[in-house]
């Protein structure tokens, strides 16, 4: 005969697992390049894809100081095993931790305070992929956009193969990396928060950088929009 207290208990797991699923969210990661790239999620791990090719990736309610973003000019065995030029993660196809800069960031937070998702993109490990980041559900509507030609107009002491560094990664200085908490926006951070006002442009740029969406909400991620 089952307990009442068994009852109870498989109620309480069947509320906790429902609420869980009812604030999961999938991120739809779409390659538009012209080029294939190596999109990479964590959690999620990484998928090749090839232009026009599309990556649903199911995360789960409460995750936080999570991030998606595009590799470059990868090249992996059968074991899933090398090397990318942008965005190596390790040098695994399935990523397990984040990526190396520069590489162009989308974060995010999920059912975090007061019920509501928070997602960016960043710019403070560089960039290296144009990207948009936007809600599709929910009735959010106000999405995310970083396409400008940033690469090709990287000043010099930022430049890579490939993309394009923050300061901090080049500089490894307080002034740019903002470890003691005082630090404010440079001639570099300028460089790219004029190119992309919505995005991260240093670690401090929380004002006009941070967006929020009901949790439950699902979001598209497109690597050059």
């Amino acid at each position: 005969m089952t307990s009442y207290k068994n009852i109870s208990t498989y109620s309480f797991v069947c509320v906790a697992l429902y609420i869980t699923l009812a604030h999961a969210a999938t991120f739809n990661i779409r390659n538009n390049c012209p080029y294939t790239v190596w999109a990479a999620a964590a959690p999620g791990g990484g998928r090749q894809l090839d232009h026009g090719q599309v990556w649903d990736l199911d995360v789960s309610s409460g995750t936080g100081g999570a991030r998606i973003w595009a590799r470059t000019n990868c090249q992996f065995d059968e074991a899933g095993q090398g090397k990318c030029q942008t965005g190596d993660c390790g040098g695994l196809l399935q990523c397990q931790g984040y990526g190396l800069p520069p590489n162009t960031l989308a974060e995010y937070a999920l059912n975090q305070f007061n019920g509501m998702d928070f997602f960016d993109i960043s710019l403070v490990d560089g960039f290296n992929v144009p990207m948009e980041f936007s809600p599709t559900s929910g009735g959010c509507t106000r999405g995310i956009k970083c396409s400008s030609e940033i690469v090709g107009q990287c000043p010099t002491e930022l430049q890579a193969a490939d993309g394009c560094n923050n300061p901090c990664t080049v500089f490894k200085t307080d002034q740019y990396c903002c470890n003691s908490g005082s630090c404010g926006p440079t001639n570099f951070s300028s460089f790219f928060k004029e190119r992309c006002p919505d995005a991260y442009s240093y670690p401090k740029d929380d004002e006009t950088s941070t967006f929020t969406c009901p949790a439950g909400t699902d979001y598209k991620v497109v690597f050059c929009p």
